[in-house]
């Protein structure tokens, strides 16, 4: 089968790399372990935005589904090895292990213990056998690469280090550089691997098996074979397969593994629970309304493990300066060799290659082209575990610099459950038949003062028949009932269809639910909303951050006034209609100044769309917000935001400082080298060492607090 590069959009080759094979072998290690559901299904939506060409790595599922729509297949010329996933902890290293052993015998023989028969042919075919558990997978993968047009890739410059030794007798060199860069690369592959399973670990919390009611007898089937309608028993302790509707009368959940938080949740009957949940006090039963592959869980699986996809800029910089890099160091190491000769008076050229060689050893960009995906990678890992899913490695990188918070207020800062406080209505009408006519109307709409009203008033009354009901948005809602116009919403709506009213709305602090029936003012209902428990904690972290928050709202203005006051939130507006929201964040981007806008992710999708980062609350009840947002944060908590900030900003510094470590460490030994100053030993820690440091430290985040 021929090969074709896959490239990213910026031009570079991301197929037949270390980067590449790193991935690949964890992936195919975390298969051989744990079985397919190691890694998440690729659902539809995926499979549509995807291609096997599109320069992402999707993940070696990815590569089953999409590529192949078959079992775990591969041709035999793809390049890659494919019998590592079948290999355990000691297989990897045992090749390294079999080098070492003999590299530690020869330098015995020639140091320690010396042996006459230990020369010539025989030293060096010792040297040879020592290289070749450890060199031969990586002059294969070089040799693969030229002929696939990868020219500078790391194997090649390895190959070309080593066997230069050899050929200028430093055999011990030539093995222990080729032998250390293989522990760091099976290093390189434990450290993906376990992130990718420390992730699938926080997040696929689904049982194996699940208790179905079959004729009221239970039954225990495979989670992945349960229909749809099929009852769910569960018991207390246990957690949910599948995502379902409770049809017991209530129950209490513990749903730390989709939003972080183990504080439990009550649902009442008729409420959607999700796979992950875990029951906490009666027997409770679920009636099954998606799929296995389709749970909730699994959409956040496959959204974290594939995050890595989306490139922050680092990345994408270290990725166009490794391109221009590489080639120039190859460059100068020709240089290094051949140039002294034009100007020193004794050219020693096995001196000069050594040179050249140390310089192309210290070259490989190893250090950065693993430790700074695994940093990202580590980075959402960490958010995932307190429930909040960033999209991509981009977004960490722009939350970590944001100076505007810009915030709505229903649902985000408040809880969004909104309670009837007053009842305002003239006397020329009836009161009861008034709020039934605005039940029924406002049982049209899904926002929450619909709730309110629902729950104040009771059932709807049946026999109430509307005529050209529609929505106006930022106003109500519009309709006729008898032949005759009703209009329910805020006082904008009645300015807007002339109706006039004897009061001033700005009297009142509350959220006013203004009426008008037959062209008349009808009155009035106040609705109120409470400020979420953490949401003062949330202003005093973004202020403490230096970040400035402002609040958006279509609510009224003095309820947002109050509620800003409260919170010590530093600008505030209400009464906005979504074109207004745009027009404000636009003001503040205006000033160059980065935003994050967070809302519900839908509604709000235009002002989401034109801020630097978009975050949606309450994730964990919406498909549409998971597909719509940047990230997601699922348990309607407002501290996460800080808290999200915080990982951002953690994750940049460790990347950065791997970054720095590389670039100082390989300057120095790149001009030592140059100048004959440092030897290949030298050389395998500012490429190896550096790498292995840089790699200890990106897993840090994964253990951090926040």
């Amino acid at each position: 089968m021929e090969h074709k590069h896959i490239y990213d959009k910026d031009g570079k080759q991301i197929c037949c790399t270390q980067e590449e094979k790193i991935n690949v072998t964890a992936d195919d290690k975390l298969l051989h372990e744990e079985g397919k559901d190691a890694l998440p299904l690729v659902s539809e939506i995926t499979k549509e935005r995807h291609s096997k060409n599109d320069g992402h790595f999707h993940g070696t599922r990815f590569k089953e589904e999409l590529d192949h729509d078959h079992s775990h297949e591969h041709s035999d010329d793809d390049g890659h090895n494919h019998d590592v996933g079948d290999q355990s902890n000691f297989q990897l290293f045992l090749p390294s292990i079999i080098s070492l052993v003999l590299l530690l015998t020869a330098l015995t023989f020639d140091h320690v213990i010396p042996q006459n028969w230990f020369s010539g042919w025989v030293r060096i075919a010792w040297y040879a056998i020592a290289y070749l558990p450890v060199g031969l997978p990586v002059l294969k993968e070089a040799f693969v690469s030229v002929t696939k047009g990868g020219i500078f890739s790391e194997f090649l410059l390895m190959s070309i280090a080593t066997i230069g030794a050899f050929a200028i007798g430093e055999y011990p060199e030539g093995v222990a550089v080729m032998l250390f860069y293989s522990v760091g690369e099976v290093f390189q592959t434990l450290a993906v691997t376990r992130a990718k399973s420390n992730i699938k670990t926080l997040l696929d919390q689904r049982p194996d098996e699940v208790t179905i009611l079959d004729n009221n007898s239970a039954k225990i089937i495979k989670a992945a074979d349960a229909q749809i309608g099929n009852i769910i028993q569960l018991k207390p302790g246990e957690k949910l397969g599948l995502d379902g509707e409770l049809i017991s009368e209530s129950a209490s959940f513990n749903t730390s593994a989709l939003t972080g938080e183990s504080k439990p949740d009550t649902k009442q009957k008729g409420e959607v629970v999700y796979a992950g949940m875990i029951n906490l006090n009666t027997v409770s039963q679920v009636k099954v309304t998606t799929d296995y592959s389709d749970s909730k869980l699994s959409k956040i699986l496959e959204l974290v493990q594939n995050a890595t996809a989306q490139k922050a800029p680092t990345e994408l910089f270290i990725r166009k300066f490794a391109k221009i890099y590489t080639p120039i160091v190859v460059g100068l190491a020709v240089l290094i060799t051949v140039v002294p000769y034009l100007f020193v008076d004794v050219y020693i050229f096995s001196d000069w290659l050594y040179r050249a060689l140390v310089f192309l050893v210290i070259s490989c960009p190893c250090a950065l082209v693993i430790s700074i995906p695994l940093g990202y990678f580590g980075g959402i890992g960490a958010a995932s575990k307190n429930g909040i899913l960033f999209k991509g490695s981009n977004f960490l990188d722009l939350l970590g610099n944001i100076e505007n918070v810009v915030m709505d207020k229903t649902g985000t800062m408040t809880e969004g459950v909104f309670k009837v406080q007053e009842v305002h209505i003239k006397p020329d009408f009836e009161e009861a038949k008034i709020l039934q006519m605005i039940n029924a109307l406002e049982s049209k709409s899904s926002h929450p003062v619909a709730t309110a009203v629902h729950t104040f008033v009771g059932p709807i009354d049946a026999s109430i028949i509307f005529e050209n009901a529609e929505e106006i948005s930022g106003h109500g809602l519009k309709a006729h009932v008898n032949g005759k116009e009703l209009l329910v919403g805020n006082f904008k709506l009645l300015d807007k269809f002339n109706i006039k009213y004897d009061l001033d709305p700005n009297s009142i602090v509350y959220t006013v639910i203004a009426i008008a029936y037959n062209k008349k003012f009808v009155g009035y209902l106040t609705i109120a909303d409470s400020i979420k428990e953490d949401a003062q904690a949330t202003i005093d972290a973004l202020k403490k951050m230096g970040v400035k928050t402002t609040m958006l709202s279509g609510d009224k203005d003095t309820v947002v006034q109050f509620v800003a006051k409260t919170l010590g939130i530093e600008n505030a507006f209400g009464g906005l209609l979504p074109e207004d929201k745009v027009n404000k964040v636009k003001e503040i981007k205006a000033q160059n100044e980065t935003v994050a806008f967070v809302g519900d992710g839908v509604n709000d999708a235009p002002v989401v769309a034109l801020s630097d980062v978009g975050i949606a609350m309450g994730g964990l009840g919406s498909d549409a917000t998971i597909e719509t947002a940047d990230i997601v944060i699922q348990d309607d908590m407002p501290s996460k935001i800080p808290m999200a900030i915080n990982i951002g900003k953690q994750t940049k510094k460790i990347v950065w400082q791997n970054i720095s470590l590389a670039f100082v460490v390989k300057a120095a030994v790149l001009i030592l080298g140059a100048g004959g100053l440092a030897t290949m030993w030298e050389a395998v820690f500012a490429d190896v060492g550096v790498a292995l440091l840089a790699i200890l430290n990106a897993v840090r985040i994964q253990k951090m607090k926040f």
